[in-house]
């Protein structure tokens, strides 16, 4: 496998989809490539969270 370059459709950044991380989603059974950058997966992840 080798290191993909996608396309962020929150920010519209490019990011890299390693092939380790590829390896990683194929192990874990994903058929979806991540659709969201590091930086906005975690925005989402804090925004759901809510304040504390």
């Amino acid at each position: 496998m080798e290191d993909r370059v996608l396309v962020c459709q929150d920010c519209n950044e490019e990011f890299v989809f390693t092939a380790g991380e590829q390896e990683f989603y194929k192990e874990k059974g994903f058929d979806n490539e991540p659709k969201r950058c590091k930086e906005c997966r975690d925005k989402k992840k804090m925004s759901r969270r809510g304040p504390r």
